[in-house]
């Protein structure tokens, strides 16, 4: 018996290892194998009874082959880590699917599939003393005073838990509980105590809700259909709770479900809700746990402890035993693309394991991707289900478009708030209701400029201009991360006055401090949510009514439940129209701005919206504020098809790096030329990239479109292997079915 192993150390191929005598190796197995004199972890990945490895025989002195094919030489496996398999066969599968149609190697693929935690062995599983009380206690023990009574009950009414948990919980000391170990009414041992994200949650059991009869429907077009199911339904038309019933039928058939949410700032409120309803078979994973927690979870859920997973776009690989159910809840957003190799959409290897694992595949969205609306009704590649109707009778909010142009007054700046937005605000303050204002835009301003010349200040490393960040009194590079102090002179000029241009949510929480005082505000953006946990603080104290607003980014513009929330405020809705190199910007309007109105009137209060914009008229704008869907797809579609846009070709965006900019370009040009060869592919003029200089690197870019995605990566494949693209000074980094084109 001979086995394939990937070994992670070594990327690029496989390795073929016999099995020895006596040896069960299982497809999926870590396992521990020599390569050139070192042992070194690594996977199986497929068994065969023949040697797949056959050496050359050796040339004679002519150079001809002669001879007999000499009999392989194949080390063997050193031995098995662990009898239970980390990948299936179904997950290699789609492995192997992953590097073939985003043209990477099988072993980065891998890589993508485990937790690093998980992958380098790091925080294995850690023991903890759990005390646990004897009921009912032994006749004949030594008798309790009052106050080791009183403990004891209280262990009995929690049954017991961690040593350290009930002395924090319970104000004593370690020796006291195992004081009443010794006298025999506990037991104190040391076990492994899995680390659980969700320990010290209190959360309430909750029970299966009636359907209304569109989500009893839509809940068995789910569950009869074998194609992807597009849920498409409004705001607050009960999506939730329809994957709920579909992950308890899956449960009751004996399969798992994976449950897959765009941002991280979404699960601690999508978690809380499963895990009422499914109590501890619920795991969480995301790269904000801590290595000891991801490596529990992971494990828990490959044990088969865990049967519902929830996360961003890295769960939609969680070694679940029987897949029988993944969801992908708000399908449309951006999200769910991998920004770095292999660039995966979450979205689309989740369809695709569904069809491979033969497990059902539901896809939920208020503004679905054009992507998948075309699936759904044109192509019927996709069931279509509709939640047409907010759940409970909730009316959808009105929505108040307001023209900046003649909200300011001529000769000054535009303002950050309309006068009926701060009307609107302080009339939802004094009914003590809450409001969410929207900025997709963090820091202070977007440009640190000279008063003099006129030149913004703009990073030695990017081509980019620095924000400004009032908290810290510095500019920042949004691309790389670099800072710096505010400059006491213009470079260009030397003179000593500079100015600040644009608004960020800084400046709107400052603006916010002087017009409403008594306002209580919570800042959502990537500044403030870099602490662990942060993201689960600032919506719980929300949530807890302990704040007026939310003020945020494109974290809060979706999936949010705030029942007391009457008013939303969107503050420049057209920011993502300016964009002029990318033809989803209207697409990604209208989603930003349908998505963000509906965190309005979700409950029994009605909701009012107000849509500041400097383009009033911009169907995309237009058409989100009348919550029409169906008539900005079928417009956008049209203009794509005759554009020979996605979703009507495949679009692949292929980077070249490089300190050198003449070279860049001439190997630019040179892959442009060699990659027009193919046949059914169009290769379009190479060009520095929007962001022509990222941390140092020049950047230059061809967009590839073709008919199948699979023949721009084997174009692409034979040009330049993936092994060759990190070596040299110019790197190549190639992106299938782009999202950004950046």
């Amino acid at each position: 018996m001979y086995a394939q192993v990937a070994i992670e150390q070594v990327p690029g191929q496989l390795f073929t290892y016999a099995v020895p005598a006596g040896m069960e190796v299982r497809v999926g197995q870590s396992v521990t194998v020599p390569w050139r004199r070192i042992y070194h972890r690594g996977y199986v990945i497929a068994l065969s009874e023949e040697c797949p490895y056959v050496p050359k025989a050796e040339p004679d002195a002519q150079g001809d082959l002669f001879g007999e094919t000499p009999a392989p030489k194949v080390k063997a496996i050193e031995r098995i880590e662990d009898p239970l398999p980390y990948f299936s066969e179904g997950t290699i599968t789609l492995l192997r699917w992953m590097a073939e149609y985003y043209d990477v190697g099988f072993t980065l693929a891998l890589r993508s599939a485990l937790p690093a935690p998980v992958r380098e062995g790091r925080s294995q599983a850690r023991e903890r003393y759990v005390v646990a009380p004897i009921l009912p206690p032994p006749p004949h023990l030594p008798p309790l005073s009052k106050r080791q009574k009183e403990l004891y009950e209280n262990i009995v009414r929690v049954d017991g838990g961690l040593l350290a948990r009930l002395c924090e919980e319970f104000s004593t000391t370690a020796p006291t509980i195992r004081r009443l170990a010794k006298m025999g009414y506990l037991t104190c041992e040391l076990r492994e105590a899995p680390r659980s994200p969700l320990a010290g949650r209190r959360v309430l059991p909750s029970k299966p809700l009636p359907l209304t009869p569109s989500q009893a429907e839509a809940l068995d077009v789910i569950l009869r259909e074998e194609r992807p199911v597009l849920l498409f339904g409004v705001t607050g038309s009960g999506k939730t709770e329809v994957y709920m019933q579909a992950i308890a039928k899956t449960l009751e058939e004996g399969r798992d479900a994976i449950v897959l949410v765009p941002e991280i700032s979404l699960t601690p409120q999508t978690v809380s809700r499963f895990a009422a309803r499914f109590g501890q078979q619920v795991a969480l994973l995301h790269s904000a746990l801590s290595d000891g927690e991801r490596h529990d979870e992971w494990h828990r859920i490959r044990r088969g402890q865990a049967r519902v997973v929830v996360g961003p776009r890295s769960a939609v690989f969680a070694p679940v035993r029987r897949l029988g159910l993944i969801i992908v809840d708000e399908e449309h957003d951006t999200g769910y693309k991998q920004d770095e190799s292999p660039r995966y959409s979450a979205r689309d290897v989740a369809v695709m394991r569904a069809h491979i694992e033969k497990a059902r595949c539901l896809l939920g969205s208020a503004t679905p991707s054009l992507e998948s609306w075309r699936n759904a009704t044109e192509l019927g590649k996709y069931a279509l289900a509709r939640l047409p109707e907010r759940v409970g009778g909730a009316e959808l909010p009105a929505v108040t478009l307001i023209d900046l142009r003649e909200a300011g007054k001529p000769g000054e700046p535009l303002p950050i708030f309309s006068e009926p937005l701060i009307d609107a605000l302080k009339g939802c303050l004094e009914r003590g209701e809450q409001a969410i204002l929207f900025l997709n835009r963090r820091g202070y301003a977007p440009t640190y400029q000279c008063a003099a010349c006129g030149e913004p200040i703009k990073c030695e490393h990017c081509d980019a201009k620095l924000t400004y960040h009032a908290k810290d009194d510095t500019l920042r590079c949004h691309l790389c991360g670099r800072w710096q102090r505010p400059p006491a002179k213009c470079p260009t000029c030397g003179a000593p006055l500079f100015k600040t241009l644009g608004v960020g949510t800084q400046r709107v929480e400052q603006a916010l401090a002087k017009i409403l005082p008594r306002a209580r505000v919570i800042r959502m953006d990537a500044d403030s949510t870099g602490r662990r946990h942060s993201h689960d603080e600032l919506l719980s104290a929300f949530r807890a009514k302990e704040a007026d607003i939310l003020l945020g980014t494109q974290m809060i513009a979706k999936g949010l439940d705030f029942p007391n929330v009457t008013l939303v405020g969107i503050l420049s809705a057209d920011r993502s129209l300016n964009i002029a190199y990318d033809f989803r910007a209207a697409e990604r309007t209208f989603q930003l701005i349908a998505q963000v109105s509906g965190r309005a009137g979700r409950g029994v209060l009605p909701g009012q919206v107000f849509v500041q914009t400097l383009q009033p008229d911009h169907p995309a704008i237009r058409t989100a504020c009348d919550c029409a869907y169906e008539r900005f797809a079928d417009d956008e579609l049209a203009l794509r098809r005759a554009q020979g846009l996605p979703p009507y070709t495949r679009l692949a965006a292929l980077t070249l790096t490089g300190p050198d900019q003449a070279a860049l370009e001439r190997a630019a040009e040179n892959a442009a030329r060699a990659l027009a060869r193919t046949p059914g592919l169009e290769v379009l003029p190479p060009m520095p990239a929007p962001l022509e200089r990222k941390d140092d690197l020049w950047r230059w870019q061809l967009l590839l479109k073709s008919q199948s995605s699979l023949r721009i990566a084997r174009a692409c494949h034979t040009l330049l292997p993936p092994d060759d693209r990190i070596s040299g000074p110019i790197k190549a980094l190639l992106d299938i079915d782009a999202v950004f084109l950046a």
